[in-house]
């Protein structure tokens, strides 16, 4: 098939798709806002005024980095964003324990290649295997020294694990704790995800993506009426969610070039990171995710969490699957208790002082 015909016949197939599979989503979502906007003067562009510089990767893809806190703090974590979202999408996280660790600890954000501020890659470089090789790249130069706790949301949380089967001797000497938070160890075809993953009319874009890029632009919108509604849909559960919060996850899932979209959907689909679940054991864990995610649904999670020796698993109820935007104060608590299970008896008796006060003070 030329990528021409192969474009037409996606196109086709994803407008009728797309009709058929989001309408009753979208509905779904639009019952799920509230009109109280508890966050309608939230700043989430907060990360973009912190330190930052670009880490650029062995192939040359420049990831754009942000960091918060000390360059000598005890403590440094990392957080890896999800599928078709960048680093802001750990914006309350950032917010709430930026002041809550202090000088203590270090936290650095990025962009996964492709999104946000990152630069885009050839398409054969959009796996998940290379996303743990990005990690890596970005702990060289961000971490050289120091303990590290891995953080990692939805496709940054495979991420983790990438990075955990590709480098084990990381593990637990230099990477002392991590958390995986809605995500999945295997490809999610088993989820309501999976479905629409097997829509020929994907693989038609993607087809374009790879061998007629100048042809995909064309396939743009007729792509995002297949995945967007389900991307929106599943973002959230019934809770009460503010419309802020909502229109900035569209935002950043709209901003997302189509090539990215596509070649991660295919690479969520088809990855094993399992074996990265043993080295994981060797260091407290953290899982997490909301029982309403339609993407990575919490029996994933609760698999996980079967299979790491250490791990705390948290099911938030009535979350979707951006659940640390949701339910941010669920995810900060875990991510608390996470790092003073991790890090040595000193921090960890400071950050428990830390936490008491701000409770007290509140």
């Amino acid at each position: 098939m030329s990528a021409r015909a192969g474009w037409f016949a996606g196109a086709a197939g994803m407008s009728a798709v797309g009709t058929a599979a989001g309408v009753s989503m979208a509905r779904s979502l639009r019952r799920r806002v509230t009109s109280e906007d508890p966050h309608v003067d939230e700043d989430f562009e907060l990360l973009d005024a912190d330190r930052g510089c670009v880490v650029t990767t062995p192939d040359g893809v420049p990831l754009t980095v942000r960091e918060v806190g000390p360059k000598d703090a005890p403590l440094t974590v990392v957080f890896a964003h999800g599928f078709c979202l960048r680093m802001g999408s750990f914006h309350f996280q950032r917010a709430r324990l930026s002041d809550q660790w202090g000088a203590q600890v270090r936290m650095v954000f990025y962009d996964q290649r492709g999104h946000g501020q990152s630069g885009e890659a050839p398409p054969d470089t959009y796996t998940v295997e290379q996303l743990g090789q990005d990690l890596e790249s970005v702990l060289a130069v961000m971490a050289p020294r120091g303990p590290v706790v891995l953080v990692g949301h939805s496709m940054g949380g495979m991420t983790v694990l990438s990075h955990a089967r590709q480098y084990p001797q990381r593990y637990p000497t230099r990477i002392v704790g991590a958390a995986l938070i809605a995500s999945a160890a295997e490809g999610v075809s088993r989820s309501p995800l999976g479905e629409i993953l097997r829509n020929p009319a994907l693989e038609a874009v993607r087809f374009t993506a790879r061998y007629a890029p100048k042809l995909v632009h064309r396939g743009r919108g007729a792509a995002r009426r297949v995945i967007g509604p389900i991307l929106r849909a599943a973002s959230y559960g019934d809770q009460k969610i503010s419309p802020s919060v909502v229109a900035f996850s569209e935002e950043m899932m709209h901003d997302t070039p189509i090539a990215t979209l596509v070649e991660f959907l295919h690479a969520l689909e088809v990855h094993d990171e399992t074996e990265g679940l043993e080295t994981l054991s060797k260091v407290p864990t953290l899982v997490a995710c909301g029982d309403r995610d339609l993407l990575t649904p919490m029996e994933y999670s609760e698999e996980m969490a079967g299979a790491l020796a250490k791990a705390e698993l948290v099911i938030v109820c009535g979350a979707g699957h951006l659940v640390q935007l949701e339910r941010p104060e669920v995810i900060d608590d875990a991510l608390v208790r996470l790092v003073e299970r991790a890090t040595p008896s000193k921090l960890v008796a400071l950050t428990r002082r830390v936490r008491e006060r701000v409770r007290a003070n509140g």
